[in-house]
């Protein structure tokens, strides 16, 4: 292995985590974009919703992945997030156009999602040794969910909020102009960061070491046309493949509205980002833990899964019963919000690079970046349903909160019912032994 490895994935890591603070950028400022922009409840729901639609071109940047490597992919990626950072920052007078352009900003950054999400397993692969693997594999996929937990704090701290989380009062003119040029100083820095990480990838980004660190990452690769067969016919891949994207398709989209979600239970838009804030912050620590943990005890994903989703499950049911306090009279208290949204995310984001990893062992010598391209479009489809719905059936949010719960529920039966297979780890340590 090669030390110049952390840097790559620490260039990496940064493009994740800006992907994911412009991704998030409006969800957790809505009542304020409301105000500023003219934004109406849809338009907030269709920025969220522009994360999913840029998994549309997926299986493009998978093929690019596979036969152009890292590089080309990543500088591709990069170069698309400074076009869609750059258009939400054009300063123009008529709000119409200025909404389409954020609309159009948002898109393209959607369309970097693809390569930020799936190619953390490949780069780990690529570059490192198979006891180091879990670990980067985790770095590089939850940076982008911190990105997001970074815009639940950056968002309420730098713009002001309309009088709390009410309907939208009349505001004077110069408290309305205070606000939007609050969320236009938020956009510029984003934009300025993002061009910063594209200019530190394009002067240096290599595709590859020199020489492979482990033997899978010296062997030969199935072409792309024989691993979308094998994957598709691969009753076991498509059974752990839906126990992930489902609910983390749905906990994506329940978070990226989390502020629309606590409004009606009166919820502040600075405590909204707090807790969003901190259920990120706690499932990127304890994923990061988990890895490292998988590194060293080998051949324990599926219990390390069913340990989470089975805290997932009881956290969700436990908020989505907290916000039926009408029906359930249970005490609905900024505390017991706080705390199940918090483990909520900490379950359910620290699962991630765990589910990474088993994808990659069930089906090798499947191209990393194929497995986790498809299983990543797959949660983002869920999460793309869930939004659709949201934009007509947003007044009301218990059958959003309801989906949490019966989404984590059926990914620990799946888990529960899948048969575990280690065929990369076993090609490492018993064949170069």
């Amino acid at each position: 292995v090669y030390g110049r490895r952390w840097l790559v994935l620490l260039l990496f890591s940064l493009l994740g985590f800006a992907q994911g603070l412009v991704w998030n950028s409006w969800g957790p400022i809505q009542n304020s974009a409301r105000l500023a922009f003219g934004f109406s409840g849809w338009d907030i729901a269709l920025l969220v919703f522009w994360g999913p639609i840029g998994f549309a071109p997926c299986f493009f940047f998978m093929w690019l992945m596979d036969k152009k490597g890292l590089r080309v992919t990543v500088l591709l990626t990069s170069s698309l997030m400074v076009l869609g950072a750059g258009l939400r920052c054009v300063p123009v007078s008529d709000l119409e156009i200025r909404k389409k352009l954020i609309h159009g900003g948002q898109l393209l950054n959607g369309l970097a999602g693809p390569t930020v999400m799936n190619a953390a397993p490949f780069l780990s692969t690529t570059w490192f040794s198979p006891d180091e693997r879990a670990t980067a594999t985790a770095i590089a996929s939850l940076l982008n969910y911190l990105g997001a937990a970074g815009a639940f704090l950056v968002g309420p701290l730098v713009v002001p909020s309309p009088n709390g989380t009410s309907p939208l009062p009349l505001l004077s003119q110069s408290n309305t102009e205070h606000i939007k040029d609050r969320i236009e100083a938020v956009l510029y820095a984003e934009f300025g960061m993002v061009s910063l990480i594209f200019s530190a990838a394009l002067a240096y980004f290599p595709s590859r070491p020199p020489f492979p660190p482990s033997v899978a990452a010296a062997s030969e690769r199935l072409s792309y046309r024989r691993s979308f067969c094998r994957l598709l016919s691969n009753f076991r891949f498509l059974m752990i493949a839906l126990a992930y994207a489902i609910p983390l398709g749905v906990f994506s989209g329940w978070s990226g509205v989390l502020d629309l979600i606590l409004t009606p239970v009166h919820v502040s838009q600075v405590d909204a980002g707090w807790i969003g804030f901190w259920s990120i912050v706690g499932g990127c620590v304890v994923g990061i833990a988990m890895a490292r943990f998988a590194d060293f005890i080998r051949g324990m994903l599926k219990f390390i899964l069913l340990l989470l989703l089975s805290g997932a499950t009881l956290a969700s049911t436990w908020f989505t019963l907290t916000c039926l306090t009408s029906v359930t009279h249970l005490p609905l208290t900024t505390a017991t919000l706080y705390t199940s949204c918090i483990l909520l995310g900490i379950f359910l984001n620290s699962s991630v690079p765990i589910f990474f990893e088993l994808f990659v062992e069930t089906v090798y010598p499947v191209p990393e970046g194929i497995t986790c391209g498809v299983v990543t479009f797959l949660s983002n489809v869920f999460m793309g349903v869930l939004l659709f719905f949201l934009t007509f059936y947003h007044t009301e949010f218990s059958w959003f909160n309801w989906c949490l719960p019966g989404s984590c529920l059926l990914s620990l039966l799946l888990i529960l019912c899948f048969r575990e297979s280690y065929d990369r780890l076993y090609l490492d340590v018993v064949v170069s032994v």
